[in-house]
């Protein structure tokens, strides 16, 4: 029984039962002390004549005095004059080192850098305050918890790859009920796919989704105020959610979920075989509802499917939303913006200007201080063009109006010279000419088709290349 911790009660027992005159060894035999405590208490009491019959058993408060520990005085050291000073330094975090230099800069201090250390110390562990936390309560279909943890690795059998996995748990606050996938992606896309899937898995959506400030779905956290990902914030919208980040590196107000996740990676994942990713989904949605919905929970103390029957979640969308993914762009000179590898155009007077572009799985549609200014089929091949002639300017949509085919019917319009000129260039077998043939069909903007097809008839005879011919119908046209 050495170094056990007797109470001031168990003294006042060991004195009344020596004042019945139990022996050390009887009292000793009830397992309430040694027997050298024993004979301490006894030595004590005999002393002071506690044992007598007429006397009063002492008070816990007596004992204390004859039996408690005293604490030693303090010792004088060459800190103790600075004690004060230091205590409110400490208080302030300084650091032990700094204040040390100080006292021996300004008060000629000759102890050691350990003594300031060990009271520094002393003086901030007894200021620490605890993290204590409130437990928090939710009222049905009031929120859910949403966060992602990290999976095994496993075959995927849409790429043949092995790869990374992440689960995605969405924990309703009030029944505990779950929706578990697996994922091999936590991007916005996956992020907005979980949600669709968890809220179609429960029937209903809950009034606020709570979430811990993931990097797909919140742009900048802050304490007061979170800006969200665009493509998060219009998904809520839709749906009819409200989005309610934590504050940043405060996770335990999200307690929920942090336990739903660690039970699933604890609880699911041990002691199974995946044959690849798709099994182990299919075994995850099997165990949410038979295992991990059927258990007597920790804190509530019923089975989660249980308060699920009592969840009043919102109704569904008639539609559920297009997953919609928005990304900042910026135009081009060439009145296009690139998402994805592909060209998408837009309005040319908007090529230098900031948009919002939005990717469901079919469209592409670019926004302008939120008006619609482009709508295009998605692009599946790299490096592929979407263009509407009608973003391009007037200048560009001439230029890829005059095609051969083009140039070729014009001229026929204006006359056989000017074809006969003009089919020359467009079939030269050395040097591509459509500029040149282009320019011929321009000269009729300043000098007309009657004025231009007799003076290609005349320039069409002398002229030995199709340079000089230019040249030789444009001075015509001019002198004549």
């Amino acid at each position: 029984m050495a170094n056990r911790k007797i109470f001031m009660s168990t003294y006042q027992t060991i004195i009344s039962y020596l004042r019945i005159s139990m022996s050390h060894r009887q009292i000793e035999q009830m397992n309430i002390a040694g027997r050298r405590k024993i004979a301490t208490v006894h030595t004590v009491a005999k002393e002071q004549g506690w044992l007598e019959e007429s006397a009063v058993i002492p008070s816990e408060s007596e004992l204390k005095l004859f039996f408690e520990k005293q604490k030693k005085a303090s010792t004088v050291t060459a800190l103790t004059p600075h004690k004060e000073m230091v205590t409110e330094w400490a208080k302030e975090g300084t650091q032990a080192s700094t204040i040390c230099m100080y006292l021996r800069r300004n008060f000629d201090y000759t102890g050691s850098y350990y003594s300031v250390q060990r009271f520094v110390r002393a003086v901030k562990k007894a200021n620490v305050v605890p993290d204590l936390t409130t437990p928090l309560h939710f009222e049905s279909g009031e929120a859910a918890q949403v966060d992602f943890g990290q999976g095994p690795k496993l075959l995927d059998k849409r790429t043949g790859k092995v790869e990374q996995t992440y689960y995605f748990v969405m924990t309703l606050c009030y029944s505990r009920h779950q929706y578990a996938e697996l994922v091999t992606h936590q991007d916005m896309e996956t992020w907005l796919n979980c949600h669709q899937k968890a809220f179609l898995f429960f029937d209903g959506v809950p009034k606020k989704v709570i979430i811990d400030n993931p990097k797909c779905a919140v742009t900048v956290a802050g304490y007061y105020e979170a800006e969200l990902n665009k493509s998060y914030e219009s998904y809520a919208k839709e749906v009819g959610f409200i989005v309610a980040p934590l504050p940043p590196r405060d996770p335990q107000k999200k307690g929920r979920v942090e336990s739903g996740i660690k039970y699933v990676t604890n609880s699911f994942q041990p002691l199974r075989d995946f044959k690849h990713l798709q099994d182990a989904n299919e075994q995850l949605k099997d165990w949410v509802v038979s295992e991990a919905g059927v258990r007597i929970h920790g804190s509530t103390y019923k089975k989660p499917l249980d308060l699920f029957k009592s969840e009043t979640l919102k109704p569904l969308p008639k539609t559920m939303p297009d997953i919609a993914i928005w990304s900042k762009v910026r135009g081009s000179r060439n009145c296009h913006v690139r998402f994805d590898k592909s060209n998408y155009s837009i309005p040319f007077n908007l090529y230098d200007k900031n948009l919002w572009l939005k990717k469901t799985q079919t469209s592409i549609k670019i926004y302008f201080e939120d008006d619609l200014i482009a709508h295009h089929p998605i692009l599946s091949q790299p490096g592929s063009y979407a263009t509407n002639e009608n973003h391009l300017e007037p200048k560009a949509k001439g230029y890829l109006k005059r095609t051969p085919e083009w140039c070729y019917t014009e001229a026929k319009r204006i006359g056989n010279s000017t074809a006969h000129v003009v089919e020359t260039f467009l079939t030269d077998p050395v040097q591509e000419l459509l500029r040149a043939a282009q320019g011929v069909l321009k000269l009729e903007d300043k000098y007309g088709s009657k004025r231009l097809e007799p003076k290609v008839s005349v320039a069409k005879g002398p002229v030995h290349g199709p340079f000089t011919s230019i040249l030789f119908l444009i001075n015509l046209l001019r002198i004549f």
